[in-house]
């Protein structure tokens, strides 16, 4: 049995996936990130949302979270610090903050990522969650619609040309109108 590959991305009600389209994290979207990190195992991103999730997430030298991450942001960033990433390159050469380069065939090196023991995987980003769509590897899909309207940005699985059904298997609302919809592929 493989372990599930999971999705999961905030976006806004124009389908702008831009992290910097205007939205803010509150302590109840935060704590639901938290809860889906704790779901998997390990990370896997492409080079760019690796380095932004670096900047913003890894424990700093001095061991002491910065000023500006309220507990919400810590708790997150407390379970996100010590998971194994593993980072899809071919421009970088090396990486650390407890990650290993992916490189090779994408499909089947994440395949074997997939037959590993473990609880999951979650797959962040723009660009590589839609060559992962297209290839079929995604299980599960996480949209976290935010009540924006960005009018810029990237879009939610831009570039998929196959068409990718899913199943609705969970809607949750948030009091600040976020809303969070879970799929899976269907069969």
């Amino acid at each position: 049995m493989t372990q599930p590959l999971r999705y999961g991305i905030n976006v806004t009600l124009d389908g702008c996936v831009h992290h910097e389209a205007g939205l803010p994290p509150d302590a109840e979207s935060m704590a639901f990130w938290t809860d889906e990190l704790r779901r998997s195992d390990s990370l896997l991103y492409g080079r760019v949302t690796y380095e932004l999730m670096e900047s913003a997430w890894r424990r700093p030298e001095s061991g002491e979270w910065p000023d500006w991450m309220d507990a919400s942001e810590v708790a997150f960033s407390e379970v996100m610090d010590p998971m194994r990433k593993y980072v899809v390159s071919t421009g970088l050469d090396a990486v650390d903050w407890n990650a290993s380069l992916v490189r090779g065939d994408l499909a089947s090196a994440v395949r074997e990522l997939k037959a590993q023991p473990g609880r999951g995987i979650s797959v962040g980003g723009v660009r590589l969650p839609a060559a992962l769509a297209e290839l079929g590897l995604i299980d599960e899909f996480t949209f976290v619609m935010h009540p924006v309207v960005a009018g810029r940005g990237p879009r939610l699985l831009e570039g998929v040309r196959e068409q990718v059904a899913l199943v609705l298997v969970e809607r949750r609302e948030f009091e600040s109108g976020v809303v969070v919809q879970r799929y899976r592929q269907a069969l």
